[in-house]
């Protein structure tokens, strides 16, 4: 018998089948257009973009160079220093006073921040002990944080506690009064404490939870405080998570020294003031230090040379490059040209 036969004839008809398209597209004879970068190109715009860059670099560094600054450190690490009693004190709640005079006016709105040094809020463990989830609102969370949080999940009675997490529980909770002196008395300066957080944060981040017609009171009861909030830290039952000062602190900072707003005030004129701290939060124990900042602003925001000395640097070097080439183009030119 014999074997059946190969047809030899259609061998290539798979390869044939695979052929793509015979269309422009998929041959790649669509025309194109390289550019040629020539010396008369590249040298002009080298020039340009380095001016440029120059120019509004400039423009950014003295924009940023106008806004003034008042700084007042209050840790009291050293002996003699108005807060010095409170550093090394381990009674709370503690009292100090720093008095200051400004001899230039701040014209509003002025800024008031709080600075904190050596204080790493972006560790990798510490930043994600948290539970976004519970922060939303969600009741279930609120009862049952996530596992993230530990070791400050739930208390010693084992009740949830409400923010959870490292980062709630080391929230800045200094209070702090500013006065005016004015004729022989000091008058409080009015300190606004709205609109200092992100706008994403405040309306959509942070939410608190709803149950029926139940008061937040009555929602969080059964819950507990993070360990180390003091009395002078915000009541749960008046704002719950959409207290502004806890929202700023929960955005986390990149780097270890930190400015966080704390309140807005209208001008800051010439004068004697005086701050007033009740001193609640420790920063001996990692070598930190906490200050004070006063700063009006500018159309770019606060003070901040970095982004304009980028641009100088950047446009800098650009013209450099373009000298360099300039010069080399003029040497050789002619060389070339003799080659030809």
């Amino acid at each position: 018998m014999k074997p059946p036969s190969r047809n030899f004839a259609n061998k290539h008809e798979p390869l044939l089948c695979q052929r793509p398209d015979n269309t422009s597209f998929t041959q790649q004879r669509l025309p194109a257009w390289q550019p040629f970068l020539s010396a008369s190109i590249v040298i002009p715009c080298f020039f340009f973009i380095g001016l440029s860059f120059i120019g509004i670099g400039i423009g950014l560094y003295y924009s940023s160079d106008s806004i003034k600054e008042h700084e007042y450190d209050y840790t009291g690490a050293q002996e003699g220093d108005p807060c010095n009693y409170c550093a090394v004190s381990a009674s709370r709640p503690c009292y100090c006073n720093i008095t200051f005079n400004i001899t230039e006016s701040l014209q509003g709105p002025v800024f008031m921040y709080y600075e904190l040094s050596n204080f790493y809020q972006n560790n990798y463990r510490y930043m994600i002990s948290r539970d976004n989830t519970q922060l939303s609102g969600d009741l279930d969370s609120l009862k049952n944080p996530s596992n993230e949080c530990a070791p400050y999940r739930v208390n010693s009675d084992q009740k949830p506690i409400a923010p959870c997490g490292a980062v709630a529980n080391s929230m800045f909770n200094d209070t702090i009064t500013l006065f005016y002196y004015n004729s022989g008395t000091y008058d409080e300066v009015p300190l606004n404490g709205t609109g200092i957080s992100w706008w994403t944060d405040y309306n959509i981040k942070f939410q608190n939870p709803t149950n029926g017609n139940l008061t937040l009171a009555e929602i969080f009861e059964g819950t507990a405080k993070p360990t180390n909030w003091q009395n002078g830290t915000y009541n749960l039952s008046e704002s719950g998570f959409k207290n502004e000062d806890f929202i700023v602190w929960m955005r986390a900072a990149a780097l270890p020294t930190f400015r966080k707003l704390y309140r807005r005030i209208g001008n800051l004129t010439e004068g004697t003031y005086q701050l007033r701290f009740e001193y609640n939060y420790p920063v001996s124990s990692f070598q930190g230090t906490k200050k004070i900042v006063f700063s009006s602003i500018s159309w770019m925001g606060g003070k901040n040379p970095f982004l304009g000395i980028a641009y100088l640097v950047f446009g800098s070097l650009c013209t450099v490059f373009a000298i360099i080439m300039l010069i080399v183009f003029i040497k050789y030119q002619g060389k070339i040209d003799d080659d030809l």
